[in-house]
């Protein structure tokens, strides 16, 4: 009860410091409502599996739909989002499909500073709420590392090389003191200079096909993991 009490105070903070950039629906709340309600009304076998992230996330569903589909895997990505807004969805669009586990993937918007200026801890301590309403409810948290990015093409000179490598070291620590499953997509990814892999992806942000292929493989690894 507490932690949802927490959880409504800092959404409606959130959305009052940045009405000023949008008075509609500022986390996207409405994106997966009608969905939201579809899924609640098959059964729960107890194996769903919500993804929760922004758009590499919602990446999964061009490139490799196959993985989706057919699957108790539950895509709730929104592109360009970042942690505070991830965190406002995260009782309408994870906890209330009641999954066994989530994949939290998240931070790289922030670093960007797509809602405005983030620092790293800031980041950090909005995917640490995530993962305390995900444990809260007994639904088993992997944290993702953010993907390698060397520079943004869209707003260049906001130091991800620098930047995520540091923010994946404190999820990579938060993971470990909490029993939580760190899934390292950063290290299978990394160019060597903190950049995606060339043949990973086209603009050196978002994953391709064999981009997915790569995460999808030891996304299966941590969701046996967690839910063993």
């Amino acid at each position: 009860m507490m932690l949802r009490i927490i959880f409504l105070v800092v959404a409606v903070l959130g959305i009052t410091h940045l009405q000023a950039q949008d008075n509609s629906d500022w986390p996207n709340l409405k994106r997966y409502e009608m969905k939201n309600d579809s899924i609640k009304e098959i059964e729960n076998r107890g194996d769903r599996i919500v993804f929760m992230g922004n758009s590499i996330t919602e990446g999964w569903a061009y490139h490799m739909p196959e993985y989706m589909n057919g699957t108790p895997y539950i895509n709730r990505g929104i592109s360009g989002q970042t942690t505070p807004q991830m965190l406002i969805r995260m009782y309408p669009d994870v906890v209330d499909l009641k999954p066994v586990a989530v994949v939290i993937l998240a931070g790289t918007n922030d670093i960007a500073g797509n809602t405005g200026p983030s620092t790293i801890k800031m980041i950090m301590d909005n995917i640490k709420g995530m993962a305390e309403i995900a444990n809260a409810n007994n639904i088993k948290v992997i944290l993702a590392s953010v993907l390698p990015a060397f520079d943004y093409p869209w707003k260049p000179g906001m130091g991800p090389n620098e930047k995520i490598p540091a923010l994946n070291a404190m999820i990579k620590s938060y993971a470990a003191e909490k029993g939580h499953v760190y899934l390292d997509y950063f290290g299978k990814m990394n160019d060597g200079n903190n950049g995606l892999k060339a043949d990973l992806g086209s603009d050196g942000v978002h994953p391709n096909k064999k981009g997915y292929a790569i995460m999808a493989e030891w996304t299966e690894k941590a969701i046996q993991k967690a839910i063993q």
